[in-house]
């Protein structure tokens, strides 16, 4: 509103500005992710089970030094993919069967302020893990080394992966079929993508396929980092950056809203 002369207050109508839109979109996002039961089970309670169980109990042979080491880098990259993937794809392929995109794409926040919208809340919630996760396995007796510039690239770039075919599934696919086609993909990378099973004790053939699967470059780019000491993961960093800008360029191109 603006003053007049004579001391009242006239509407100012119009819309808030944009920085403003994108994060109040962001912060309900991120609100209505965290509130969300089934949310919370696929992005929390199923990772932090996984490195708790597998660190503690000797089911899978991770090879020499003390298996969290291993696992630790595995279950981020998990985290990673719970939530810019699964996660997203349901939420989004969810709210467009219920034309919530299509309200939404009306109103003055433009489309690209909602994707961005969408990956603020993505990466907040991305932060929330890693601090969860990491607190745990430090308990568990976790010992990273590494850079940790190297780490942040990995975790950006498989973010951006990840949400790239998680938007491309919720946008070109049925709500019903994203969430079993979502859950399925879950399942068989947290199997064959060296989350907790090491390439390794695949067949060779079958290594250089999984071997260039984004959650495979994430878990081992980060075990190399966090476990092994190494530099920056080039070849990791380019697989993860040739999926995100397929994943990215294909959902902004086939997206349907409606």
């Amino acid at each position: 509103m603006t003053a007049t002369g004579t001391g009242m207050y006239t509407p100012k109508p119009g819309a808030a500005p944009l920085p403003r839109m994108i994060a109040a979109q962001a912060a309900l996002e991120t609100k209505m992710l965290l509130r969300n039961g089934e949310q919370l089970l696929l992005t929390v309670v199923i990772p932090t089970l996984l490195l708790v169980l597998f660190s503690t109990v000797d089911i899978v042979d991770t090879g020499a030094g003390e298996a969290v080491d291993f696992l630790a880098p595995g279950i981020l990259a998990l985290a990673v993919m719970s939530t810019a993937f699964t996660g997203q794809a349901i939420a989004t392929g969810f709210e467009r069967r219920y034309g919530v995109l299509k309200r939404l794409a009306s109103s003055p926040l433009p489309r690209w302020g909602l994707m961005t919208a969408k990956t603020l809340s993505v990466l907040v919630t991305e932060i929330l893990q890693v601090i969860l996760l990491t607190v745990i396995a430090f308990a568990l007796g976790w010992s990273p080394q590494g850079n940790p510039v190297a780490v942040v690239l990995l975790l950006v770039l498989g973010t951006a992966a990840f949400s790239g075919l998680g938007l491309l599934m919720a946008g070109t696919l049925k709500a019903e079929a994203t969430l079993a086609a979502a859950n399925l993909v879950f399942l068989l990378l947290l199997v064959g993508g060296g989350v907790i099973v090491p390439l390794d004790k695949f067949p060779a053939g079958a290594q250089d396929v999984l071997g260039l699967l984004p959650i495979a470059a994430l878990s081992d780019g980060l075990r190399d980092v966090l476990q092994h000491g190494a530099g920056m993961p080039w070849g990791d960093l380019g697989i993860l950056a040739v999926w995100a800008v397929v994943g990215l360029a294909a959902a902004g191109k086939f997206f349907r809203w409606e």
